[in-house]
């Protein structure tokens, strides 16, 4: 259990963070990045729940807000072993399968795409937008870091897993695609 007495520390005035396993890393190191886009993403999904209050879709919601700290958490241990544990948490595949169960669930009364659709139509939809673009920046960072040093396959999955049930979810919110914006391709030339 975190237990938090004081806000501030000043440790990382020296302009460096603490890892789980106790090492300090640059605040700007690409796993700080993808540590901070993951927290921006969630926040961003914050905002989309208070428009999915009393929704079928709000505790699914509160979930995913859950699991994505543990992927901070995760992105936070260092190290090449992507077993969890009682003291390490890891995203593991279970929590990737539940997306693509949630997504597949999603999809079943949608119609088919027949264009790229715009980020929009109801105001809960666009804030999932928000959120979904949010979280394809938390997965470009994620990326950047495995390009650099090792992480958890199962976070890289699971945060690609989390966009699709973000785009699938704001189309559902649309009144399962028929308020979708569509894109009208050179419409205003």
């Amino acid at each position: 259990m975190v237990k938090l007495n004081k806000i501030y520390t000043r440790t990382g005035d020296d302009g460096t963070t603490g890892l789980v396993d106790g090492s300090r890393c640059p605040k700007h190191a690409a796993r700080m990045e993808a540590i901070g886009a993951v927290d921006e993403a969630n926040s961003a999904l914050g905002l989309a729940s208070t428009a999915l209050a009393g929704n079928a879709h709000g505790a699914a919601i509160a979930r995913i807000q859950n699991d994505l700290f543990d992927l901070g958490a995760d992105l936070a241990t260092p190290g090449q072993d992507f077993a969890p544990s009682e003291m390490v948490l890891r995203i593991v595949p279970a929590q990737v399968e539940w997306l693509e169960q949630a997504i597949d669930r999603l999809n079943e009364d949608l119609q088919p795409l027949t264009s790229f659709i715009l980020p929009g139509g109801s105001e809960a939809a666009a804030r999932v937008h928000v959120a979904r673009a949010s979280v394809r920046r938390a997965e470009r960072k994620v990326v950047a870091l495995i390009a650099d040093e090792p992480a958890n396959p199962a976070a890289l999955a699971y945060i690609n897993r989390l966009s699709d049930y973000l785009f699938v979810l704001a189309r559902v919110l649309n009144d399962n695609g028929a308020a979708d914006v569509r894109w009208v391709p050179g419409a205003n030339r």
